[in-house]
């Protein structure tokens, strides 16, 4: 088909979240009334990234989240970072990212279990997470009381430009308990003096 790259190029463009092949496939197949191949979809997919790795391009189609999306490529980041930085409003606070971490890496995970590893109450970050759509409800445990399970969202993949949970950095092992531990300990008996 004639002008198929123009065709995906716009609905990457338009759309909000990563796009996949198969919203890409039906789409155009509710326009045109023509099944396309999804091999022919990847191929012009993929001439729509050769084209746009040229350096007259600030951008570039990347796959990311188990679809498609167009980023900044990172030559042009600390300009980005910089008007972000006037113009976003807030960031996700030091408990947030806590909190998300141990969703991202546990999921799905009980507000409870979330608690009993940050040591403190969660319910504010949690809120906030669920606001900005970072984390999602995935369910219920078995256990006593049947609590609320949380995992990550797609956005969460699409925030962090993850293609895959799998793309997650792997945790180090800690082999010594006090590795784990944030700040200093308590001495168990003061000096008098």
């Amino acid at each position: 088909m004639e002008y198929l790259s123009q065709h995906i190029e716009s609905l990457i463009f338009a759309a909000e979240q990563p796009i996949t092949l198969e919203e890409i496939g039906s789409s155009l197949e509710e326009v045109f009334g023509l099944s396309f191949h999804a091999e022919d979809l990847a191929g012009a997919i993929s001439d729509l990234q050769t084209r746009y790795r040229g350096d007259d391009f600030a951008f570039e189609i990347v796959e990311i989240a188990s679809g498609f999306q167009f980023f900044t490529k990172p030559t042009y980041h600390r300009t980005i970072g910089a008007y972000l930085k006037q113009t976003m409003k807030k960031r996700l606070s030091q408990a947030a990212l806590e909190t998300l971490s141990i969703i991202a890496y546990k999921q799905p995970v009980s507000k409870s279990e979330l608690e009993r590893i940050r040591g403190v109450s969660c319910d504010y970050a949690m809120q906030k997470l669920l606001e900005k759509e970072l984390i999602t409800i995935t369910g219920r445990s078995e256990g006593p009381g049947k609590p609320l399970l949380y995992g990550t969202s797609p956005k969460f993949m699409d925030y962090f430009g993850l293609r895959s949970i799998e793309d997650l950095p792997r945790p180090k092992e800690f082999k010594d308990p006090d590795e784990n531990s944030i700040g200093e300990q308590a001495p168990i008996e003061e000096e008098v003096s």
